[in-house]
């Protein structure tokens, strides 16, 4: 059985769709980061960077929510959540994954977290805004190439594992002044993934309420 490190709503949420779609017996357990349970000595032995999530398979111990992913596809190929090894699709896959984690979510990280590079309340406020504007035109890329694919998801007609990590990092931004879901092909990109009962269920088991996106 698989154990999901998990705070709701957190980067957790895409291994733990997957983790539904696949169908794998698997345990939430919570790391609370209201108490900044991240950083507990205990958790810090599975992730030393102190981050959420990990997921644990026997001796396993995963971190990093694009790895995690990409080890829930390959270890249950049947579930077809990536495409075959070698082929040009999945080099697009590849490609996506790490745009979203590298870029995407590494843009998304400096919004909600100014202070990090910042000395006072007004350059926080100005790093705050730059991640803002930054993030939209990487949310307007991937509109286009939905629209470009003929959608519905990311990598045209299969929802792969990167589509769930689309989705989470879209919620991420339902706080802008121009979020994800008001981009027609990305809004009905979001319908559609959220539709799906595994989404359904993992957001239920976080206790995640609406609005989702």
């Amino acid at each position: 059985m698989y154990q999901l490190y998990y705070y709701p709503g957190n980067a957790n949420l895409a291994p733990h769709i997957l983790l539904e779609e696949i169908g794998a017996a698997h345990e939430l357990v919570l790391v609370d980061r209201s108490k900044n349970q991240q950083k507990d000595p205990e958790y810090l032995k599975l992730n030393p960077a102190g981050r959420i999530p990990v997921l644990v398979e026997g001796d396993l111990v995963l971190y990093e929510s694009a790895a995690i992913c990409l080890h829930l596809a390959d270890r249950h190929a049947g579930a077809n959540l990536a495409p075959a090894l070698g082929s040009d699709e999945r080099a697009q896959f590849y490609k996506w994954l790490a745009y979203l984690t590298n870029t995407v979510q590494a843009e998304l990280l400096l919004y909600f977290y100014p202070e990090r590079l910042a000395d006072d309340a007004a350059a926080a406020a100005q790093i705050k805004a730059h991640a803002e504007r930054r993030t939209g035109e990487m949310l307007d890329l991937i509109e286009a190439a939905l629209a470009a694919g003929g959608g519905p998801f990311l990598l045209g007609a299969e929802y792969r594992a990167v589509d769930p990590y689309l989705l989470m990092l879209c919620r991420w931004t339902r706080g802008m002044r121009h979020p994800a879901r008001k981009r027609p092909h990305l809004g009905r990109f979001l319908e559609i993934v959220m539709a799906r009962p595994a989404t359904q269920r993992a957001f239920a088991a976080e206790g995640i309420a609406a609005p989702f996106y």
